[in-house]
Formats: structure tokens, sequence, C-alpha cells
């Protein structure tokens, strides 16, 4: 266990003496820095041949491989850099300003936004804090990715209010940015390769900097590096609109990719993101009879203000048939359809619709399309989604019940003739269900009704995500030069909070500071565990400051791994 030297010395002269002990020197924490990845005005495409770049105040460009200055721009300039040979030219109202450089050309103003041209961004032009870095595609001649590189909480700020309404509330608000904090970190997907994060709703929705709100804006300030953890590590940081009232386990919605190409599903579970329902007396929906009771009425839950609480669509056979035919074909191209529907011809008659294997929530996980010419069973809930498309749109979630009915077409014309022609019979196939999105994770809906009935966003987080603690993102101290001291700032309101040292290794010592006080931890080297110190008494309400600061030893060549924790993980089953 950890012992602190003299600790009761310590605490005498802290309550004893009025003054400060004194700050030792430390260099200061600049930030974790992201590469955000700008896509067109579609959201759709990352690669560009040529873009037009200017900021609102002065600017320049330079080359990052020669590190020297192109040329100087005066603020609204537009400045055209584009590719060719996979070589960059600068060129301004048709004049060249420099050719033939490698790059990445860097974008900086230092006392404005820097924006591309032309791109808006919820209805207005985006500007973005940090700089741009126009960078060569790999494996893509003559192509580009638009980077814009800034710290992680001025990021967020242009994150947090166009993932989730600011009228959600500033507790909702705090949680989102948690969340956000975890998923920059730590992506589901790691698909780029110069950049850490998309800019779109495959990864995150970020707009820049002229969509930042004030109370978002306190919401990221009020939670800066705090994460949510499982067992010390980083959790997978999910999120949807609307879970139904229900959330998902993690393995029921998502495959694992294997590297051979090959798809499992389900995938491998993940102990912190388990399924929870809103009322604690919800039974399991595996079963259809559980499913159809929950999903075709309305039980009070945290998502019941949501407009995809619950949800209807409807299809004549002959219409989804046509939806079918096309959707099954793109869906088995993907890899989740068997067996492959290739041709449209193929399809034949349905017949019928079978959820063959439902998650906790209830969530459709296999359903089997019976048709005249044999039977197709599509897997997994986005595919499922896709395939049961109605007016081109996919399915609101996969926590969908399926009737066919039979039903007739009534007359409304009173002419003699219309009363004379017998009503029209058809057969109609309804979806009735629950939730807008995946709906593993935190629900955006119950969040903020969450936080209007006065749950902390800490009190939300550990309510969606299992198992999980809430502290400040865990750093890494070694002797290497750089890497002995790291400062963190985190937010408080009931000044509890434990320091975990995670020390594997041959250190035993540890410098703490923290508000000005400084405290030396004795540490023992512990394999499997880390051990934790009450900093209570040292906290103040509201920001705080620690410093971690590793003494030199020519015995330490491993690394110690700390953090502050502020939430213990509840341990549920």
């Amino acid at each position: 266990m950890f012992k602190f030297k003299n600790l009761l010395s310590i605490l005498i002269m802290i309550f004893a003496i009025t003054t400060a002990a004194p700050c030792i020197a430390v260099s200061a924490n600049q930030g974790r820095m992201v590469r955000v990845g700008i896509s067109d005005a579609k959201f759709q495409n990352y690669y560009f041949n040529t873009i037009n770049v200017s900021a609102t105040d002065n600017f320049r460009l330079s080359d990052k491989a020669s590190d020297t200055v192109i040329a100087d721009f005066g603020a609204l300039e537009d400045v055209n850099i584009k590719i060719k040979d996979n070589l960059f030219t600068v060129t301004q109202a048709s004049t060249v300003i420099a050719e033939n450089i490698k790059g990445p050309v860097v974008v900086e103003s230092d006392n404005g936004y820097v924006t591309v041209t032309g791109l808006n961004r919820a209805g207005k032009p985006v500007y973005y804090r940090g700089t741009f870095e126009i960078t060569k595609a790999p494996k893509k001649d003559n192509q580009f990715n638009v980077i814009n590189v800034l710290d992680l909480e001025s990021y967020l700020r242009g994150v947090v209010p166009n993932e989730m309404p600011v009228r959600f509330g500033f507790e909702a608000l705090k949680a989102q940015a948690v969340l956000a904090r975890n998923y920059v970190l730590m992506p589901r997907e790691q698909n780029y390769h110069n950049f850490d994060v998309c800019d779109s709703v495959a990864c995150q929705v970020y707009f820049g900097a002229n969509t930042e709100q004030e109370l978002s804006d306190k919401a990221v300030y009020e939670t800066e590096n705090i994460v949510a953890m499982h067992e010390g590590q980083l959790v997978l940081a999910l999120y949807s609109s609307t879970a139904g009232g229900y959330t998902e386990s993690y393995e029921n919605a998502f495959s694992t990719d294997l590297a051979n190409g090959v798809r499992l599903f389900p995938g491998s579970p993940k102990p912190f993101l388990k399924g929870v329902p809103d009322c604690a007396d919800t039974p399991v929906l595996t079963s259809e009879s559980a499913a159809r009771e929950f999903y075709t009425t309305t039980p009070e839950t945290f998502d019941n203000k949501s407009p995809y609480f619950r949800w209807t669509k409807e299809w004549e056979k002959s219409e989804l048939e046509n939806v079918l035919k096309k959707t099954l074909i793109t869906q088995s191209k993907a890899g989740f359809v068997k067996p492959k529907l290739t041709r449209p011809e193929d399809f034949g008659s349905l017949k019928d619709i079978k959820v063959t294997r439902r998650g906790v929530s209830g969530k459709a996980m296999f359903i089997d399309i019976v048709t005249s010419k044999g039977t197709y069973t599509v897997s997994k809930e986005l595919p499922i989604r896709r395939t049961f498309q109605k007016d081109g749109i996919s399915l609101p979630s996969a926590n969908v019940i399926f009737d066919i009915e039979k039903a007739t077409e009534s007359k409304t014309d009173d002419s003699l003739k219309d009363k004379l022609t017998p009503a029209k019979s058809y057969t109609k196939i309804v979806a009735r269900g629950g939730g807008f999105g995946h709906g593993v994770g935190m629900s955006q809906y119950g969040a903020g009704a969450m936080g209007e009935e006065g749950y902390s966003y800490s009190d939300i987080v550990q309510h969606y995500f299992k198992n999980t603690a809430i502290g400040t993102y865990p750093v890494e101290l070694s002797n290497d030069t750089g890497h002995d001291t790291e400062s963190q700032v985190f937010y408080t309101k009931n000044k509890k909070a434990y320091l975990v040292v995670e020390n594997k290794f041959q250190f035993s010592d540890l410098t703490v500071v923290l508000n000005g006080q400084e405290l030396h931890v004795e540490v023992i080297p512990k394999l499997f565990k880390p051990e934790k110190y009450d900093i209570s008494p040292y906290l103040k309400k509201g920001e705080n400051k620690i410093t971690y600061i590793l003494p030199y030893s020519d015995l330490h060549k491993k690394s110690v791994r700390v953090y502050v924790e502020l939430n213990e993980a509840k341990n549920d089953k």
C-alpha cells in the first residue's frame, strides 16, 4: 500500500499554517492535440485536389517539410492550394505564389480563425480554431486531406452543441462532453491515416468555432480532462439519440472485424456496455412477447420526450417487396445477408418476416425474410435498419416488431359507380418500434431527462456505462526527458477524490502538488492492482490543479501511470 511520508506532520502543517506551501516550478501542460479531418459540404468526401483557404485575421502559409514560410496574407484574402504531380502549388488571384512544395502546407493565423472558403456548417460560414494542415493522402495520387489541428478542449467546444441540443441542460451537456472526450481519445474505428477523427456523424459532429455556445462551453470547461474509465482504461464512449427506454449490450449491435476481413456477429462483449433499462423492474426483452409488450406500449422511461420514443412504419406488400429486392442485394455485398441475394428476380413473393433473435433491449439481431423462393437472414442492427427502408429512409432503430395484416381500402367518392365498386383488399406490413440510432451506451434524450430530474453528469454517465469510474485522463510519467512532470486541471463540486497510482515497476517515490500543497508519496510496486489515496482534504470546490512529479532515479526505466478518480465505479452486475 501507499504511505505518505510524514503524513501526520504534513496534515498538521497544512491546517496550522495560514500561508500556502511553496509551489514547485513545473513546465506548463500544453494540452492534448487533436487532428480532425475536414469533409466537403455534404460530409461525404475527405479527399481534395484543390481548395481555397482564408482567415479572419492576418495569416500565413508554411511548408512543414522545410519549416519555411511560403507567404503572408491579410485578413479575408482568398488563397488557392492545389496539388499536381504530388506537389503543392499556392495561387492568389491567378498569380502563382509558390509551387513544387513538398508539404504538408500549414495554414495558421496568430489572432484569427482559419476557414475553407465557401464551406458552411449549420447554415453558417465555417471557422476553425487552431491550424490547417494540407497533407498528401497516402496511396492516392494528387489527393490531399484538410486537417484541423487544435487542442482537445477547443475541439470539444465545436462538438458538444452539435451532438446534443443545448436545451437538454447543463448536466446532460457535461455528460456529453465527457463522452465526446472519450470518443476522440479512443474512437471505435481508426480508419484514417492522416487524422485522428472525422468531422461528421461517422465519428462525431464537429462544426468548428462558429457554432460554439456559452452553456456547452461551460460544460466543456467544468469537465476539463475528465473521462470515463473501466478498470483504469478509457471506455468506448458510444451514444445515440434515443434508446427507447432500454439500451443494448455492445455485442448485440456491433460486429468484430478480424484482420482477414471476416466480420463476426454478435461481436465481442464489453463489460461497461451492457444493456440497461431505465426502470429497474423492466425484464429483459429477448423474447418476442416481452419485446412486443414493451415497444407497442408507452412505459415511463427517460426517453419519453423523444419524438422517436415510439414510431410506426407501414408498407403495402408490393411496396416492401420492391424495397427488399434492392436493399437485400446491397446488404448482401456488405456480408450481412445469408444466402446472398444477387438478382431481384430471385426474391420471389414475400411470405413472412420473423425476428429469430433479440438482444436484451429487444433489438432485432437476426431477421428471417421468408419468400416463395427461399429465406434470407439479415443480421446486425444497422443492416436490418437499412434493409427495411420507407421512402428511401432506413428504420429509426432495430427495436422493431413486425406484423403482416390484411387491410381494406375504403372508397370515399360518392358517385354511383364507386358505390358499386367493391372495396380493394390488400396486405400491409406494419413495423412498430422505439428509439433512434444503435441504442448502445448513452441515450442523449435520456440524458436530457435525467438532468432535468436532478441527476449529475456522473450519475448520467454511470447509469449508461456500468462498472465505470469518472476521473482525469491517466498520464504516464517516466524519467525520459520531458516526461517526468505533467499537470492537470479538473473541476469538482463535492471535494471528494482519490489519487490513483498504477506502479508495476521500480518506482518508490512520487511528488504531487495539489492546489499549492506539496505531497510526497512512498509507493510500493504492484503488478495488478492500483493503489488509491484520499486527496479530499486538499481539494477546493470548483477548479483544482494537480501536478505529478517523478523524481529521477537510475533504477526508473519504465513508466508509472497516475490520475485522479472523482467517482468510483459502482461495480454493477
